[in-house]
């Protein structure tokens, strides 16, 4: 276990001396730190995806690879993800303590604060009640969205502004937006959010972040502010478009993609270190400055994970290790050592070892297995919530629910023999009971295909439970709402008066499972949907790998902590369980199943992300 060092009190005015200039400055493609001439080689580590007893070990090991900075974004949604309640920055939530911390360890650090930051996090860091109004254009200079941004910032960037280099502190730069070149071209937008990050006290330089193309630079550069790129190879040609475009900016690829995340149903992507080490070197030798995305990936810790949308939606999984340098776990890969080597050469220093606790691998509960018990069945327990009437269904924005699952339900009159249930703007997953009878399940991807039932006719109990499978985080689709946005047609017909039950299940574990109990073990789901409880008994709390074999799609907590997503078809099999989320003696795991349950878990000794089936290749068209 890593020594907390001492650090400063960031809310005292005076914690830090107090300098004038910025600290980095450009000059005829070079970069200079306080006048002298500097090169940024930095790892991107974000707060939110790893346990705050975590922290120190995680820069420690950065600073072991031979990085000068730190990089991170900053979340809206993980600080204020309700309205009506102020931002959090205490505990896990503590970005202060985080830079500081970082810059204890000698590193200075980037900050990225968006408001949209990507990262493959829900919604791009968007909380959804900010950006729910349906007259508001997103990403752009539209004053409904500008406002409510604006109130962010003035809560967020007294966080940060003490903590600049001008104090004497170790942020030496902050991101403006994030690759907007690859959403719009609202000009005024840009300059808006730099004006608002000035007049709010960022004096260290400012920088946009975009693609390495001519085409990218058109949508999210300024003139007057320095650009970056994000790239993962061809970084000799993306120096030259710089060279043509921006004369005489440093060139700085903010972020070098060495590794890559996956998607639900697809398959493990890796790329290796050689490569990976190859094509930094190339980035280096022609003096340019770097920063590894991801250095370490953490973990979609709950239902932080986002997806993605190409003709359907594709949720990220759970684990974020996006084959880093530093692994999910802290382990240090084939890749650190092949980067470490790059950055020691790049910076005139002897490769020196790597110290032995480091190159350990860290200690991991044994090998286990443990009963999982059935209980609360899963349409007694979302039956169990309050429900709220509407002609058409509601979706889950109207419900004021971010994450999660809503129940509908409704009298619905079927034909005699086969009907077509059909809805309309579903998003993303709909499980279906016709008379509390199970009847298949609808995605996005199915449009007007449909689910046939064979029915008898008459009136019949509707019931749709669809699930948020993550916020999608980039591209046109950004900001979608989730639920059932239009509505549900029996053939050509719609099925009017709902009732709408929104389960929010990042809610304390102890209310949940206070909803619906069975009252009798025979009227549980057949299939073995609902709550399942297990005990896991633990001698002293280390790291471990927690999988659930049988198990069909759910979430699973630890103790009070909803500990992520896991769903059979892979890629990933087990779900990273930090030692710091375990405690001496009992431990409980409890698992909503949301299609067919098994009967044990398992802690492993190993991670399974899955079978290597992609290596990584960079698609610039």
């Amino acid at each position: 276990m890593s020594t907390f060092v001492t650090l400063p009190d960031k809310a005292a005015p005076d914690a830090f001396p107090v300098s004038s200039a910025p600290a980095l400055t450009y000059a005829d493609r070079k970069l200079f730190r306080n006048g002298e001439e500097h090169r940024i080689i930095a790892g991107a580590i974000h707060y939110f995806r790893i346990h705050p007893d975590q922290w120190q070990d995680r820069i420690e090991r950065l600073v072991e690879m031979g990085v000068n900075t730190l990089d991170t974004y900053v979340a809206w949604n993980f600080h204020q993800p309700y309205k009506d309640v102020a931002p959090d920055f205490t505990g896990w939530k503590d970005l202060g303590r985080f830079i500081t911390m970082a810059g204890a360890a000698g590193l200075d650090v980037i900050v990225r604060p968006g408001p949209y930051i990507c990262a493959e996090w829900d919604n791009g860091g968007f909380p959804s009640w900010a950006i729910s109004n349906p007259d508001m254009v997103l990403r752009s200079s539209d004053p409904l969205f500008t406002g409510v941004v604006e109130e962010w910032l003035d809560l967020l960037l007294p966080v940060i502004e003490p903590l600049q280099a001008c104090h004497g502190g170790p942020v030496i730069a902050v991101q403006i937006e994030n690759e907007y070149g690859s959403y719009g071209d609202d000009k005024e937008y840009l300059r808006w959010n730099r004006k608002a990050l000035l007049d709010r006290g960022m004096t260290e330089i400012l920088f946009t972040a975009d693609g390495g193309t001519d085409y990218f630079l058109d949508g999210g550069a300024l003139p007057d502010t320095w650009a970056t790129a994000t790239l993962g190879s061809r970084g000799p040609e993306a120096d030259a478009v710089w060279e043509r475009r921006r004369p005489g900016e440093a060139f700085f690829n903010v972020e070098f993609w060495n590794g890559w995340f996956d998607h639900w149903g697809e398959e493990h992507h890796v790329r290796s270190g050689a490569d990976a080490a190859a094509e930094a070197k190339k980035i280096l030798d022609v003096g340019g400055s770097i920063c590894l995305y991801m250095a370490h990936g953490g973990t979609n810790f709950g239902l932080g994970s986002g997806a993605n949308h190409d003709g359907k939606i594709q949720p990220t999984i759970t684990s974020y290790d996006s084959d880093a340098p530093i692994a999910e776990d802290g382990r240090l890969t084939e890749k650190f050592h092949s980067m470490r080597a790059a950055f020691f050469e790049a910076s005139g220093r002897e490769l020196t070892p790597v110290p032995e606790h480091m190159q350990r691998p860290a200690r991991v509960l044994a090998a286990a297995t443990f009963s999982l018990t059935h209980g609360t069945a899963l349409l007694d327990f979302v039956r169990g919530v309050e429900p709220v009437p509407s002609v058409k269904p509601l979706p889950f924005e109207k419900l004021g629910l971010d994450r999660g699952l809503v129940h509908y339900s409704a009298k619905a009159v079927l034909p005699e023999g086969e009907g077509t249930i059909k809805i309309r703007g579903l998003h993303d997953r709909a499980s279906i009971w016709v008379n509390g009878i199970y009847s298949g399940v609808l995605t996005d991807a199915d449009g007007d295909v449909g689910l046939t039932v064979t029915t008898d006719g008459g009136v019949a109990e509707l019931e749709i439970l669809v699930e948020n499978q993550g916020r999608i985080n980039y591209g046109p689709y950004f900001g979608q709402g989730k639920g059932i946005l239009d509505g549900v047609l029996i053939n050509q017909r719609y099925v009017f008066h709902w009732e709408q039950r929104a389960i929010d299940l990042e809610r304390p574990l102890t209310e949940l499972l206070t909803l619906g109990a069975s009252k009798n073990p025979a009227d549980r789901d057949p299939l073995g949907a609902g709550f399942f409880h297990g005990e896991l008994q633990v001698d002293e709390p280390a790291d471990t790998y927690l999988a659930v074999p049988g198990f069909g799609k759910g979430v699973v907590w630890v103790n009070d902590f909803l500990l992520g997503r896991f769903w059979e078809i892979g890629p990933q099999v087990t779900l990273y369980l930090p030692g710091p989320l375990l405690k001496a003696g009992a431990n409980t795991i409890t698992v909503l199943e949301l299609e067919h349950g098994g009967t044990y878990a398992q802690l492993r000794e190993e991670p399974d992300l899955g079978a290597v089936g992609v290596t990584y290749v960079e698609d610039l068209d």
